[in-house]
């Protein structure tokens, strides 16, 4: 694992404008594993300057050779792979397995199905007497999350790639370690210098500096609905487009006649992945009123699986740890209660919490209200279909799901749920089916064809 003490800029690395300097930390031990530049408005600055400079060639480069250069960003990413689930491990606090299949792993799907995309999208159509074409947006200023690092950064950069725009990346102060990575994959893949480019920096200096450049096109952003409402505020003042993806309350809804057993597993399971710390986490599981003790004493079997240190790694930061168990403490105080973890650490160094089981949860409270992004879980109990449709629907956000039970009332259920993707019975993850929010989980879609038109504009020639 290494660091870079610069800025990688018009396809080099280049000092940064200040000698301020950025600490990562490895939240298993506590440890400053290495240090990163503190980018300003200035490196902001410059990296636009070199993304605007490189966006017509780009633009004007056949799909099939920007195809060519994505599939050895794949190749690349693959060939690294040992290397960049260390670099997680490391930095997030990911588990080695988890860090290997999924933080590893998935982006290395992801950029060769916008490797296929670039190569086989219809740029160009003919509808009646017109001919329309979609054309790369321009210069995107992409802005990624410390949870999943990598396979953020992949999601928003390959498609902005393969769609023709150029990019300027700021990662999450806490994860910049992939990112420089990802930059040197990008480096010997064979980019051209200025299509994509790095600052590391804090979100309320690099990050504001990126959203409000007047030569940024678009600004897709991953993160907390709070920040996304900035970024939106700041982009509309210029009518600038925006790709958000944001927060996430999901409720995991289990219809009565489904394999109790298993709903519940798989959802404590979803929960402990990554430490909670997904957007989409199903972290509201929702059972019938006659099968909620049933349901609760199966949670705390399934949970009792996922030791600290083990199966479920450190929260990736200590304000994160004190976020989380500031909730716990928050659902003991309105009257949930806990039947497995609590707010106590569970070891004596590292960002660890105890997974934690609420029952008796009811739907207002806080901890069915706010996105927790931690290995928390609260079970609610509803009366029938419709009290479950309001409980699910019953939050500001909508991006994630999941309903057990026979195929067909399953799909109607999630038919009726405000929410951009829903999991049946335990569908697998779909790396080419769209996924983004409804409400205040985001606007616009990533993965997929969905995701590359997120980074296109349509123009029309009448003939």
């Amino acid at each position: 694992m290494k660091s870079h003490d610069a800025m990688y800029i018009g396809g080099e690395w280049r000092p940064a404008a200040s000698p301020e300097t950025l600490p990562v930390v490895n939240p298993a031990d506590e440890q400053v594993i290495a240090h990163v530049p503190a980018g300003s408005a200035e490196d902001v600055d410059a990296a636009v300057r070199a993304a605007r400079a490189a966006f017509p060639g780009w633009a004007a480069t056949p799909p099939a050779e920007r195809a060519k250069l994505l599939g050895a960003l794949r190749d690349g990413l693959a060939a690294r792979a040992e290397e960049i689930a260390a670099t997680v491990t490391a930095e997030l606090g990911a588990p080695p397995q988890l860090a290997a299949a999924v933080h590893a792993g998935l982006p290395v799907a992801v950029a060769g199905s916008y490797a296929d995309l670039a190569a086989t999208h219809p740029f160009e159509e003919k509808v009646g007497n017109s001919t329309v074409y979609s054309e790369p947006v321009g210069v995107v200023g992409a802005i990624t999350p410390w949870n999943y690092p990598l396979h953020q950064i992949v999601a928003k950069v390959a498609p902005a790639l393969a769609a023709g725009c150029t990019v300027v990346l700021k990662p999450a102060e806490d994860t910049p370690l992939t990112a420089q990575l990802f930059a040197d994959v990008v480096d010997a893949a064979g980019f051209p210098a200025g299509v994509f480019n790095l600052v590391t920096g804090l979100g309320p200096v690099a990050g504001q500096a990126l959203a409000e450049h007047a030569d940024v096109d678009l600004v897709s952003f991953t993160g907390s609905t709070a920040v996304g409402k900035r970024i939106g505020a700041l982009a509309g003042g210029a009518v600038k487009r925006v790709a958000l993806e944001l927060g996430g309350k999901s409720a995991n809804v289990i219809l009565p006649g489904a394999d109790l057993g298993k709903a519940v597993a798989v959802g404590i399971a979803n929960v402990m992945s990554n430490s909670g710390q997904t957007c989409s986490a199903w972290t509201r599981m929702l059972v019938h009123r006659d099968q909620y003790d049933e349901a609760v004493a199966l949670a705390v079997e399934a949970v009792a699986k996922y030791v600290p240190g083990e199966r479920v790694g450190p929260l990736v930061s200590a304000k994160q740890l004190q976020r989380v168990r500031g909730y716990i403490e928050k659902g003991v105080e309105e009257g949930a209660r806990v039947v497995a973890g609590g707010a106590e650490a569970p070891r004596e160094t590292g960002y660890y919490v105890s997974p934690t089981v609420f029952a008796d949860v009811t739907r207002e409270m806080t901890i069915a209200q706010e996105e927790i992004f931690g290995p928390v879980v609260s079970i609610l109990r509803y009366e029938d279909e419709d009290d479950a449709l309001a409980i699910a629907n019953g939050t500001v956000y909508g991006l994630g799901g999941a309903v057990w039970g026979a195929p067909d009332e399953a799909v109607a259920f999630a038919r009726r749920m405000d929410t951009g993707q829903v999991d049946i019975n335990g569908g697998r993850f779909n790396p080419l089916a769209p996924f983004g929010g409804y409400k205040q989980s985001g606007v616009g879609r990533e993965l997929g064809a969905h995701g590359l038109s997120e980074y296109l504009q349509t123009k029309s020639l009448q003939f």
